[in-house]
């Protein structure tokens, strides 16, 4: 269908896509918080396993039609790419939030929880790519090993919630999640899961969409698929969690806008389980190149910085921001121009 289409028309339907994953995902925000308050289940939790998913739905449809296409490349790249941006989407927010460190008010051990297991999924793409090529039924083993650490990490986090062994020290500047009372009892929690699923419906045929337009304008205007799925389709599908956290940022609910960010890296790294199953010809690891391996370092690089600032929880850095930020804005920004230099 959209190999008829001019291309003028297509950068169309990308944009149009665009707009509706960036109009959903302001939504999503709010409807997720108010899902933490009546469910229980806490802004950490809720951000990293429901928000962080449901916001990489547009993305988990790119990368999969990607690699039933065949195009191994704009399906890994478009996945680690988002990791990279969406981290960097919260060095944003922490420029936002004015009154501290954003990492220094949104402590809590399961954002760090998840930030190490995050680190942990990045490295098994890495050895897949460094060992021999096999796989079973055109599936590297490494695609399960991931969607085994992802599960066994969500029990552990949703199971932490319930009995924490460890706390963070509180502070002037600590942001606890105290639940809405109001909100608790108004709302029905079947009726708000039930509005969110419908959207994340929606977010993933937008995702289709992007997919479809990127993968012309990666033919007809003779672009690397690193460059495309790294620079452009990651970004684009990454734009819910960019809304998404600035809006949590902005209700004060900011345990939700860190755990988003971590959960969708987390969730993120799942698109290389199911693009590898989507692509037919052998092992999805094996068939990349340097330029799409070079944007897991940079996603495992920022994690590790990320990582550091929610341990060391510093209150306040240069700008008022934490040192982490900066540093991951400067990996981010070093690395997109070097992307568009070689690319």
């Amino acid at each position: 269908m959209f190999e008829t289409l001019s291309l003028p028309l297509v950068f169309g339907a990308f944009a149009l896509a665009a707009l509706v994953v960036l109009v959903l995902g302001t939504r999503m925000a709010g409807l997720a918080d108010r899902i933490a308050d009546s469910t229980g289940l806490g802004e950490a939790v809720t951000g990293g396993l429901l928000l962080g998913a449901a916001t990489s739905l547009s993305g988990t449809v790119v990368s999969l039609t990607a690699a039933l296409d065949g195009r191994a490349g704009l399906a890994f790249s478009n996945g680690i790419g988002g990791i990279a941006a969406q981290t960097a989407f919260l060095a944003l927010a922490d420029m936002v939030y004015r009154k501290a460190n954003l990492e220094h008010s949104a402590a809590d051990v399961t954002n760090i929880f998840q930030a190490a297991l995050l680190s942990l999924m990045l490295v098994v793409p890495l050895g897949a790519v460094l060992t021999p090529d096999m796989s079973v039924w055109a599936v590297h083993p490494a695609s399960l090993i991931l969607l085994v650490i992802y599960l066994m990490g969500a029990y552990r986090t949703a199971d932490m919630k319930e009995n924490p062994m460890w706390e963070a020290v509180d502070t002037r500047e600590t942001r606890h999640d105290t639940p809405d009372e109001d909100t608790t009892a108004k709302e029905s929690p079947a009726r708000q899961i039930a509005a969110f699923v419908a959207m994340m419906l929606v977010l993933g045929v937008a995702g289709w969409v992007i997919a479809q337009s990127a993968e012309q304008i990666t033919d007809r205007m003779d672009l690397s698929a690193a460059l495309v799925g790294a620079l452009m389709t990651a970004v684009v599908t990454s734009l819910p969690e960019l809304v998404t956290t600035l809006a949590a940022v902005r209700r004060g609910a900011l345990q939700l806008a860190v755990g988003g960010i971590i959960g969708g890296n987390s969730f993120d790294v799942l698109f290389l389980t199911l693009s590898d199953v989507g692509y037919r010809e052998g092992s999805l690891y094996h068939a990349i190149g340097s330029g799409d391996l070079f944007w897991l370092i940079v996603g495992q690089a920022m994690t590790a910085v990320l990582l550091l600032g929610l341990i060391v929880r510093e209150k306040q850095g240069p700008g008022g921001i934490g040192w982490e930020s900066v540093l991951m804005l400067s990996i981010y920004g070093g690395a997109v121009g070097f992307q568009a230099w070689s690319g």
